[in-house]
């Protein structure tokens, strides 16, 4: 029988596009300047400051008590966020391993994934188990990873007509590096 709770941590990954590749770039550089992560990951400064924010305030990345030396990170993993950033980084490879680009997944993308991946493989259950997520935020991120071909959607011919959710090839080694 299918799980009926989601992974606290899978969804505190995905509750910001950018998390899972910056905590993966902490953890392979032992922490890093902001610049630095700015320029690794391509990303605006906003976008940078506030997943770095989000992070902060989850409890997995703190400032460097001992910036200052040039040669000192500013932003160093928590311990928590040591255990958070090595399933990132496996998340992050996976992602890179099947094409996907980092900040591609929606808030809900990958624990929809790992839903589907459970057997949850139809909307309503999805829905049950990602309780605070909105249908349409569900609906969106199933669209999303439809279009990344991470998901397929069979309609099934009954009355009334409803559908089942599958993983592709490339969504079940995105389903098994989040597990």
């Amino acid at each position: 029988m299918p799980s009926s709770q989601p992974d606290p941590m899978l969804v505190q990954l995905g509750s910001h596009r950018w998390l899972v590749p910056l905590l993966a770039d902490l953890a392979a550089h032992k922490g890093a300047r902001f610049v630095e992560l700015l320029h690794r990951l391509e990303l605006p400064r906003d976008s940078c400051k506030r997943t770095l924010d989000a992070a902060a305030a989850i409890g997995w990345v703190q400032r460097n008590p001992g910036h200052g030396h040039p040669l000192r990170p500013e932003y160093i993993l928590t311990e928590a966020g040591k255990v958070a950033a090595a399933r990132a980084a496996t998340i992050a490879e996976a992602q890179q391993e099947i094409g996907l680009p980092p900040g591609a997944a929606t808030r809900w993308g990958l624990p929809l994934v790992v839903g589907i991946g459970m057997g949850h493989d139809r909307f309503n259950a999805l829905s049950r188990l990602l309780a605070p997520a909105t249908p349409r935020a569900l609906s969106q991120g199933l669209t999303a990873l439809g279009n990344h071909g991470l998901v397929v959607r069979e309609v099934l011919d009954a009355r009334p007509p409803s559908s089942r959710y599958d993983l592709t090839g490339s969504g079940r080694l995105l389903a098994e590096a989040c597990f």
